[in-house]
């Protein structure tokens, strides 16, 4: 990626200004074409490790492998030219050692030429955000509901609606803060919660079904735009692209059966 290139694009100094300014726009991408139709009007594309469940039908997101991540990160990339892309950093991938962390990381950003990495947990990984941000890798934290402790958690749960636990998700957000994330994704989260945190931060919070109190939105494109039938409670969907290629692909299949679809204008006759 050319020095050119990386002017264009929106950075992390560009995220942590907004902050309790104009909310940030952030959407995941797995593919070219819909990083190209999402990065006009996203200042965040996350590579998410969803992709594991959105794209390759799996029930969780732990089975996503770091070579998967590299490829659709390379795939985003190519797509796009304006939006921050970072990459989540997949399942045992970063969790042993702030070293281990480090050289995945790395080989994700060189790889691919994403601006930032995306880690799971609040104080216990503090440490490995701070040997990673030190060492000029530029990271995003995520508390709350974190989706690759899901079986330690025992599903997707909603986090804060004990206050008891409150000062615990607090306490993340601020060390993964004083580590040197430069922005923080609140999952399930509480809105009262999520106002507190956002409030106490001096860094960007995006929320993903933590209400309209952080500094900006991150969805699941695919959700949003309704490809599937079932999604987060949370979550709107501003289109029904699913419906659309449901009957896009049955008026398709009906002309081919029917045998009415239209053929060349002109016969090409073969030239030896």
């Amino acid at each position: 990626m050319s020095a050119q290139d990386q002017q264009k694009r929106i950075s992390t100094s560009d995220i942590m200004a907004r902050k309790g300014a104009v909310p940030l726009v952030a959407l995941t991408a797995y593919t070219a074409p819909m990083a190209r139709l999402l990065d006009p009007h996203a200042d965040l594309l996350l590579v998410g490790d969803s992709v594991g469940m959105v794209l390759h039908g799996f029930e969780t997101t732990l089975p996503v492998s770091l070579e998967m991540m590299i490829m659709h990160g390379q795939a985003v990339m190519r797509g796009s030219e304006k939006a921050l892309v970072a990459i989540d950093m997949p399942f045992g991938s970063y969790e042993e050692t702030p070293q281990q962390a480090y050289r995945n990381a790395v080989e994700v950003m060189q790889r691919t030429g994403c601006m930032a990495v995306k880690l799971e947990g609040g104080q216990h990984m503090a440490p490995t955000i701070e040997f990673l941000t030190k060492r000029g890798v530029p990271v995003i934290a995520h508390i709350g509901l974190t989706p690759q402790a899901v079986q330690v958690d025992g599903g997707f749960k909603v986090k804060g609606r004990d206050e008891v636990l409150w000062h615990q998700l607090e306490a993340d957000g601020l060390a993964v803060q004083q580590a040197g994330a430069f922005c923080i994704v609140l999952e399930g989260i509480v809105e009262p919660l999520a106002k507190r945190v956002s409030d106490r931060l001096a860094i960007p919070t995006i929320g993903i079904g933590a209400s309209a109190a952080c500094d900006g939105q991150i969805l699941v494109s695919e959700d949003m735009l309704g490809f599937a039938s079932k999604v987060p409670k949370f979550v709107k969907r501003y289109g029904e692209v699913g419906q659309m290629i449901d009957k896009a692909v049955e008026s398709y299949a009906s002309e081919v059966r029917e045998r009415s679809f239209p053929g060349p204008d002109h016969v090409y006759e073969a030239k030896f």
